[in-house]
C-alpha cells in the first residue's frame, strides 16, 4: 500500500501535483489522572492522539480525492477536567495536500 502521510522532513513523491494546505484537529482519548505522573499522561495520551490525527488526515486525503499529505506544522496543547479528573490532548495539524497529476492523452 501507498503512504499516505509524511511527516514533517519526510517528502512526498515528486511526481505529485500540490493541491492547497488544509488544517485538522484531532484529540487524543480521556484518562483518569488522579494519582498519574504526568510524563506517564503526556505520553499515554501521544499515542492515541497521533493515531487519531493520522485517521484524520487520512479522511480528509480520502474527501478531498488526494493521494498523499504532507504535514508541515503541528500544534499539540493538554486539557484538563478537574470535575471529572480527566487528562487529554488536543492537536492541530497543518498539511499540505497532494493529487496524482492528470494523464496526458
Amino acid at each position: 500500500m501507498a503512504q499516505i502521510i509524511y511527516w514533517r522532513r519526510e517528502l512526498p513523491p515528486l511526481s505529485e501535483e500540490l493541491e492547497g494546505t488544509h488544517e485538522v484537529t484531532a484529540q487524543s482519548e480521556r484518562v483518569h489522572h488522579a494519582y498519574a505522573n504526568r510524563d506517564e499522561l503526556w505520553g499515554r495520551c501521544h499515542v492515541s492522539l497521533m493515531a487519531a490525527a493520522r485517521a484524520r488526515i487520512e479522511q480528509e486525503v480520502a474527501r478531498l480525492h488526494g493521494s498523499c499529505a504532507h504535514v508541515v506544522d503541528e500544534s499539540i496543547s493538554s486539557k484538563s477536567d478537574d470535575g471529572t479528573g480527566d487528562f487529554w490532548l488536543v492537536g492541530t495539524f497543518t498539511f499540505v495536500l497532494y493529487r496524482h497529476p492528470p494523464q496526458a492523452a
